[in-house]
């Protein structure tokens, strides 16, 4: 009796730490399912997009800069931005950080842009206002053999080719420099009348200086020359021309050259030579031509030397 006894006892005693252990088991288990549930929820990006735009007040004419940090930039490509019908790449810039530039231009009406930023499986919409800007009238004179001058199809299609250009690759760093150290002629953005005829849907695509003949062009930023043309080839309008692309979709033209020192293929540095004042194709006088492009658009690069996008 005192044997039978002791037996159920010990299978009482067997039930209950099996019954105990069963429960804790149980409950072990919730606790760990409840800690291996709470990264993947923390992991969840709660605010993936995060969007600056410089400058806070643009007008016509200006580079919106769109900067755009991602808390997921590993779970798919670079992020775009679409205003209207068209888009626009983001390029790296730093760790978890694009950046893409929006021209806009003197044809363009004032108003709100609407922008549409996709990236990290996010789309965020936000409305930038761009005010209007004034720009002046000029009225140009050109001499008997210029006046009329038609671009070449050859001209035109390398022009053409060298404005679209966005290389992934950033090669510029800070501010932009002035190019010559001649006064500014003309500034961006004029309207013109060529002898006596309004120019339709055509503004002043950079900036002049009345640079003397054969004084230094230089580079206003490090970059890669992307074009080299010549009368000799067929640039009527252009003339002499060398073009950087500085990456990113940012190019600089430089017009009308009497010398170019680079060639294709180079590597520049800010401030580094690359041609000599002239008056070659449709110019009435020796001066540079500077035209700073963004996306293929002709922007005012006078904010991109007294503001830095970095």
């Amino acid at each position: 009796m005192i044997d039978d006894r002791t037996s159920n006892l010990n299978n009482k005693l067997i039930g209950f730490c099996v019954k105990g252990l069963t429960a804790n088991y149980r409950t072990v288990n919730l606790l760990v399912g409840m800690f291996v549930a709470v990264p993947v929820t923390l992991a969840l990006p709660v605010d993936a997009l995060q969007v600056k735009v410089i400058p806070t007040n643009p007008k016509l004419g200006d580079t919106l800069s769109i900067e755009i940090n991602l808390d997921n930039p590993e779970s798919g490509g670079n992020p775009t931005v679409a205003v209207g019908q068209k888009t626009y790449p983001a390029f790296a810039i730093a760790p978890s950080k694009y950046r893409a530039f929006v021209p806009t231009t003197p044809l363009e009406t004032a108003g709100t842009r609407k922008f549409r930023i996709s990236g990290d499986g996010q789309v965020q919409n936000l409305a930038v206002k761009v005010s209007d800007r004034k720009f002046p009238v000029q009225r140009i004179n050109l001499p008997p053999g210029k006046a009329g001058l038609q671009a070449t199809k050859l001209e035109l299609q390398r022009v053409a080719a060298f404005k679209a250009l966005q290389t992934p690759q950033k090669y510029w760093s800070g501010s932009f420099l002035k190019p010559n150290a001649g006064r500014i002629s003309t500034t961006y953005g004029v309207r013109r009348y060529y002898n006596g005829k309004f120019a339709n849907d055509y503004y002043h695509r950079g900036v002049d200086y009345a640079g003397a003949t054969g004084s230094p062009v230089t580079a206003p930023a490090a970059g890669r020359i992307a074009l080299v043309g010549r009368v000799s080839q067929g640039f009527r309008v252009h003339g002499n021309v060398v073009g950087i692309d500085h990456g990113q979709g940012v190019t600089s033209i430089f017009m009308h050259l009497s010398r170019i020192n680079v060639k294709e293929g180079d590597l520049v540095k800010a401030g580094q030579l690359i041609g000599a004042v002239g008056s070659t194709g449709a110019s009435t006088g020796p001066h540079l031509h500077w035209g700073l492009y963004v996306n293929g658009q002709s922007v005012d690069p006078t904010p991109w030397r007294t503001n830095i996008f970095n």
